[in-house]
């Protein structure tokens, strides 16, 4: 039986005349029907169009119309159907964000790379790390820092020299960005159930912005994070392209 395929394309030229093509060669149904989603465009739309359709359950399959395709397969209109039943499923499961703000105001987001702070004025972000209740690092004085998903560990993480997480490995990455103090802390593996909060001190100072895979939220004093295991968003890699092998390949290079 053929797939109910739903397609939908970033805002990108090459990515709309790529889902014009497509459709007018296989069709198209809304996403609450289909059977597989097959996203057009690079990984940030790769990613909004997870955040979209996690209440769906449906697969989603991505060809690379942008910049960036580490979540994306290679774009082909010829042989889509037989890759899309020989697709390999991985499964990730995002973070989940609370951030409190100086007004008291909270807001929750979920991310699927990372969860991220970022100092938001011209002086340092000191930060206070708590991981499972317990203090880890009384004062991080950096630009920022980082809790990273294993599929988001390719990503900022990577940029700011964070490890790279293999997808089955159920941790992790918490990263420094540009650490002033302590000097050159490396980071630390968590394990994936860890709850971590960031504290801010002294934010009206120090003001520090958190964002949750690029969606911001300014002036927080506190960010709470962890991994939510009953959201589940399921991607298609091609056989032997899975994010697996993408994330043991990247080390080699």
């Amino acid at each position: 039986m053929p797939k109910r395929i739903a397609f939908v394309a970033s805002d990108a030229p090459e990515a709309q005349t790529a889902r014009d093509a497509l459709v007018g060669r296989f069709g198209d149904v809304p996403p609450q029907e289909a059977d597989v989603i097959v996203a057009l465009g690079g990984d940030g739309f790769m990613l909004r169009t997870l955040h979209d359709t996690q209440a769906l359950d449906v697969p989603v399959y991505g060809m690379n119309r942008g910049t960036v395709g580490f979540l994306m397969n290679e774009y082909s209109e010829s042989t889509l159907l037989e890759r899309l039943e020989a697709a390999e499923e991985e499964v990730l499961n995002p973070l989940s964000m609370r951030a409190t703000r100086m007004d008291g105001s909270v807001h929750e987001a979920l991310a699927i790379n990372e969860v991220s702070l970022l100092r938001a004025g011209p002086q340092a972000a000191k930060l206070r790390i708590t991981v499972d209740g317990r203090i880890r690092m009384e004062e991080l004085v950096c630009d920022g820092a980082l809790l990273a998903t294993p599929a988001g560990s390719t990503a900022y993480n990577y940029s700011a020299h964070g490890p790279i997480l293999p997808i089955g490995s159920d941790v992790l990455a918490l990263t420094a960005v540009a650490p002033f103090r302590p000097r050159r802390w490396r980071g630390a593996l968590l394990r994936k159930t860890a709850h971590v909060r960031f504290d801010v001190i002294n934010p009206e100072r120090r003001p520090v912005m958190a964002e949750a895979d690029s969606r911001g939220v300014r002036d927080v004093t506190a960010v709470e994070v962890w991994s939510e295991p009953s959201i589940r968003h399921r991607i298609l890699f091609d056989p032997g392209h899975g994010l697996e092998e993408r994330l043991v390949r990247e080390q080699f290079v």
